[in-house]
Formats: C-alpha cells, structure tokens, sequence
C-alpha cells in the first residue's frame, strides 16, 4: 500500500494514545482526518483542536462524506473496537481499505531506520526516553508513544523521517508487523492471557518478533531474559551494565560500562530500580544511532518524564502525591519499591483500579500479594475496558484476598472523600482505565488542603 496515494484517513477508536499519536501524525502529514471514539477524553479533545472531527456515537450517519470516498480513504482501526461495530462493518462491508493499527506503523516505519521497543512492562517509559535522547542530540526522528512525555509535551514527535521510534505492542500480536534495525525486549511476564492463552505463547511470540530484525539488526534484552541478544542490567555482568550505583537527594549517579568503553558520573531523576533499567535500554539503543555516547549520557539526566509513569503530582515536606499507570502485579511491585527507596520512612496509601476483568481473574493472587506490601489499600470497581463481566470476578472478589487489615473498597464519587479520611503521608493512584481522568481532580483537592 502507497500511503501517498491515500488522503483521507478515518480512525475508529481515535481517542486511543496509539492511535492518536498516528492521527496527529496524518495530520501533520496534510492529510484530512477523522474519527469515532467511546468517549471525549483531554487526548480527543487536543485531536480536534488540531482541526480533526472526532464524533462519540457509533452512528454511520456521523462519518463526514469527504470519507465516504473509497478510492482515496484509509480505515485504520484498534483491535479494541468490537467486531460488530457498526462504523467498522460498514466499511468492511463497502470493500474499504482497513488495516489495524499495527499494520499502518510498520507502513510508516519500514523505510526509516527503525528503533522498535517491546516488553510487558517499560515500553512506554524506555520509548520516551529513548526518543529525548535522539532529539537532544539533534537526530532527525519521527516518535510514536504510549504516553504523553513531558519533554515534548505530546505523544508523537516529528523531527525528521529518518528514524523512527516506536513501541512494539504485543497485545494481539502487533508488534509482529514491525520492521526494527534496532530492538529492545525489557520484560516477558505473563499478561494478555485472553488473547495468548499460556506464558509459553507469549514467549514464543517475543522470539517470533525478535527474528523480525532487519539484516544487520541489532537486539537488546533485559539480562535474564530467554533470548538471544546484547544484554543490559545493573551490577550484573551485563554488556550494558550500571555499576557503582548511589543515590543523591532523588537523583541516581552511577557508571555505565558498555562493550567499548566506560562512561562515569551519568545522571538520572525518575525514582525506582525499574526506570534505570528503561534509560539504561533506551541509553544502549541510542548509542547504535552513531551519537556520542557522552553526549547522550548527559542527555540522559534531562529526562523529565512521562505523564502517569511515577509521576509526582504533590511534592511536599508533609505529602506526597504520585501517579502511576501500573496495571500489573509486576508494575505495581516496582512501583512499591520505588516510593520505599526514596521515601523509606513514610506510610503508603494506595488507590487501585483494576484494568480487565480477564486480567484481574489471571493474575489475582499475585495482585493482592503486591497490593498487600502498602498500608492501606483503597480498592476500586473494574474498569472493564473492552470486556464484558466475568461470573465472580469482581473487585470484593479480590479485595476479600488481600492480606492487610486496612483495605477499603470504594466508590470513584467518594474517592477524594476517602482519601481525605486515610490522611496519608503518600498517596500513590495506580491504573490503566480512567483513573487517570481522577488524577487533576485529587490533585487539586489536597493542594487545596495541604
């Protein structure tokens, strides 16, 4: 598919970060677009003030004309829109040229030099700072992110077609229609077992990605991980490894080592063991761009991070507000030690939404051993996402196995309520639904108070 040919672009399922960013990206490109999405979010209503139509009802009769057009129209949509959409059947239907979202970034990006990211957990993160990097060096890169990065102040950055960076996706296996030079896998727990099934499927789908390497191609992993690469860690041996690691205030200081030389004194600000993983991955994946490596390092400390990945909302002598898109048992854990590094003496309250029922049912015994670790744990009601209930599983379901004697479950209206009766040291809010639609809300209520 020529993608020159094309001047009309429709999005079902616009609102998505995925799929925004590869809005504003069409848009940027000249091109007309539009779309439909569940429900008016900041990200729909930033796309129409770009000057894109964004409608919230699933109604044929809402898709301006001017993508009526077959012959000059594209159809892209995420595998999160059910298949009896009508908007999506309409198109099938008419003989439209649709492609999943995955499918149009491998488009994009195959003929770029392309740095792809994957893993369960870090991608966003390690894709941010991965694209800070390259641009503070004055690379000419096209980014797509899963988060909003608070150095760009968006999710998609255009500063030239000659690299590209993306988020290798494995939900519903979309990562398999990328084209990388450069890869990274930073985790391989289990997660999306309604679509893989079994951990064993999952793995065998990472290895499947990991031999999509262009000729040449270069892979990193995470060290421990089952495949074959260029490994990085922290005081292990590793190919890209950090060593004489210390902390000063919040703020990381340590050696790298790489293959080829030693880069001493390197900086970096985001909390948590996790994170110096993420710019680690992202610091060796720029390195292949022919950057300095000095130049990148110093780049490295100027990170500022990204929206919902531990960021501080409150930071005072008396309270602290962090919010954080963890939806995993794994995330939630890093989380955990993160805040207890840094603040090893203060009292955790954590607020937590559970993304999928599906999720939730796989993975509940290890949710609520993660959740156990905070001191008190206000629980709220599934977001449900793209599912349908599950018989029995519920959010009481999973609060009645939580092992710590101050846990709540609640409701989101009395959520700052609650909140305000905990008086907590740290408030930290964890999920991947629209709890982070709650996050300005809290913040400004305790800002007030405090």
């Amino acid at each position: 598919m020529n993608l020159t040919n094309i001047h009309n672009v429709y999005f079902i399922g616009i609102g998505g970060i995925g799929m925004s960013a590869l809005a504003r990206y069409f848009k940027f490109i000249h091109k007309n677009v539009a779309g439909y999405d569940k429900t008016e979010t900041p990200l729909t209503k930033e796309l129409e003030n770009l000057g894109i139509s964004v409608h919230y009802e699933d109604d044929t009769n809402r898709i301006p004309n001017l993508f009526l057009e077959m012959e000059n129209t594209l159809v892209v949509y995420t595998p999160a829109v059910p298949s009896e959409h009508s908007e999506y059947q309409y198109f099938l239907k008419r003989g439209f040229d649709i492609k999943k979202r995955s499918e149009v970034l491998g488009l994009i990006t195959k003929d770029t030099f392309c740095f792809a990211v994957a893993g369960t957990h870090g991608k966003t993160t390690t894709s941010s700072i991965l694209a800070h990097l390259l641009n503070e060096t004055g690379t000419p890169l096209t980014a797509f992110l899963g988060g909003i990065s608070e150095d760009f102040d968006s999710n998609f950055l255009f500063r030239g077609a000659q690299y590209s960076v993306v988020e290798a996706d494995e939900f519903d296996r979309s990562f398999l229609k990328l084209y990388p030079d450069v890869a990274c896998v930073t985790s391989m727990d289990a997660d999306h077992l309604d679509i893989y099934g079994d951990s064993a499927s999952l793995r065998k789908s990472f290895q499947e990605f990991a031999e999509r390497l262009k000729p040449g191609g270069q892979l990193f992993i995470r060290n421990g991980l089952p495949l074959q690469g260029t490994t990085y860690g922290i005081e292990d041996g590793s190919d890209y490894c950090i060593r004489n690691l210390r902390i000063e205030g919040e703020t990381y200081i340590f050696d790298v080592v790489t293959p080829l030389t030693t880069i001493t004194g390197v900086k970096f600000n985001k909390p948590g063991r996790h994170n110096l993983l993420n710019g680690l991955a992202a610091f060796a994946m720029a390195g292949q761009s022919g950057n300095s490596l000095d130049e990148l390092a110093l780049a490295l400390a100027t990170f500022k991070g990204v929206q919902r990945r531990f960021s501080y909302q409150i930071k005072s002598k008396d309270f602290i507000f962090i919010d954080d898109y963890a939806h995993h048992p794994t995330e939630i854990n890093a989380v955990y030690d993160a805040i207890r590094e840094m603040h090893p003496r203060k009292s955790i309250t954590a607020v937590f939404q559970p993304h999928l029922f599906s999720r939730t049912k796989d993975f509940a015994d290890d949710f609520a051993e993660s959740l156990s670790k905070f001191d008190t744990v206000l629980l709220l009601d599934i977001y449900p996402a793209r599912e349908k209930p599950m018989s029995g599983i519920s959010s009481e379901w999973l609060l009645g196995k939580i092992e710590n004697p101050n846990k709540k479950l609640i409701k989101k209206s009395n959520l700052i309520h609650e909140i305000r009766d905990q008086n907590p040291e740290i408030l930290v809010t964890l999920g991947a639904g629209d709890i982070g639609l709650e996050v300005s809300k809290i913040k400004s209520e305790l800002e007030y108070a405090n």
